[in-house]
């Protein structure tokens, strides 16, 4: 190359993507070709955003054993395509993600919730799961951990991708819906969206471990020891979120936010991502989702855990939720779905 085509020759060469201008790496490559259909999220690229959208609205985004493995699959296709620059992650419909999706979890025993994947005779097998969870039976805690553990780390692959992952929340973030979002890097929220983590009333711990690590010491204490859920404004004012605009802005100032990260050079994301992390994992992450990740296991399977469980069994979850939740003043509030068959998975969160 020459000084005549050198990148400092032209302005602002530094502003150019991996795959833009003629000194480029991928200089005559095609574009990455490959073309997944998801069944819980989908998955689109625009200029240099990636765009993750959870994609069961009808549910509430509720989770299901597909989600994590999707989940990060469409994070390390965003994190390998040299077009992408930041990866935002939103959810359609009424709100982001509800938590778990409890009408396989607890009323049918985890059963059919293998769709898509093949996981007969993996220790992810909704038998043999069903089998660990059934309140007469021995409840064996690593079987249990061998299927939860795998649930975080695909809702960590936001938080080790190397490129920037953004979460946009609206309506509402709550239980295991908190344990993906708080994995990523930025948090921007409607200033009502409703966040927390309701089931540390009975019946769950926060497996992802990452409320300290984002909120501190105290305030993470404040919402889990009530189950307490906190406004999206709130969420700004405590740290949580970088910024809770009105929900008739929030498209506009996500759009601004994951704009401006564009901008930026692929190789300098990265690299203050990788500092930053540096900081953040020394706190002991890893450590902090392996123990809370078994202490839901164990909260599921104490006396109250199986209380829970079979009050859900027999008189629905939403009553057993309504009986949770009620003593604390917050069930209407919690109720985030329509009136319909859906408010069960809701109902955790």
């Amino acid at each position: 190359m020459d000084d005549a085509t050198h990148s400092g020759q032209r302005p602002a060469a530094w502003r150019e993507g991996w795959t833009e201008g003629p000194d480029s790496p991928f200089a005559g490559r095609p574009a990455p070709g490959e073309d997944v259909e998801y069944r819980t999220l989908t998955y689109e690229r625009t200029g240099r955003i990636a765009r993750i959208v959870f994609n069961r609205p009808e549910r509430g985004n509720a989770i299901t054993p597909d989600t994590p493995v999707e989940l990060a699959h469409a994070v390390e296709r965003a994190d390998l395509d040299p077009a992408v620059h930041v990866i935002l992650v939103s959810g359609r419909g009424k709100g982001f993600c509800g938590g778990y999706d409890l009408d396989l979890f607890a009323e049918k025993g985890n059963e059919g919730a293998a769709a898509g994947v093949d996981r007969t005779g993996t220790a992810l097998d909704p038998a043999a799961q069903a089998v660990n969870h059934n309140p007469w039976g021995t409840w064996d805690p690593m079987l249990d951990y061998a299927m939860m553990s795998r649930f975080n780390r695909g809702f960590a692959s936001l938080l080790h991708a190397n490129k920037p992952t953004v979460a946009k929340l609206h309506g509402f973030c709550v239980a295991g819906g908190t344990d993906i979002a708080l994995y990523a890097d930025q948090i921007i929220c409607a200033a009502d969206t409703k966040i927390g983590y309701p089931p540390t009333r009975v019946w769950g711990v926060p497996a992802a471990g990452m409320w300290a690590h984002r909120l501190g010491d105290q305030r993470a204490k404040r919402l889990l020891l009530t189950g307490d859920c906190i406004s999206g404004k709130r969420a700004e004012e405590w740290g949580l979120a970088v910024e809770a605009p009105e929900p008739d802005q929030l498209d506009e100032r996500t759009e601004e936010l994951v704009g401006r990260i564009a901008q930026m050079p692929i190789n300098q994301l990265m690299m203050v991502k990788l500092a930053l992390n540096s900081a953040l994992l020394a706190q002991g992450t890893a450590n902090s989702g392996m123990i809370s990740t078994v202490f839901d296991g164990v909260s599921r399977h104490t006396r109250e855990g199986y209380a829970f469980q079979l009050r859900a069994m027999t008189a629905g979850f939403r009553e057993a939720v309504r009986e949770r939740d009620e003593p604390f003043g917050d069930y209407k509030r919690a109720q985030f779905a329509d009136e319909d068959a859906s408010a069960r998975e809701q109902g955790r969160a």
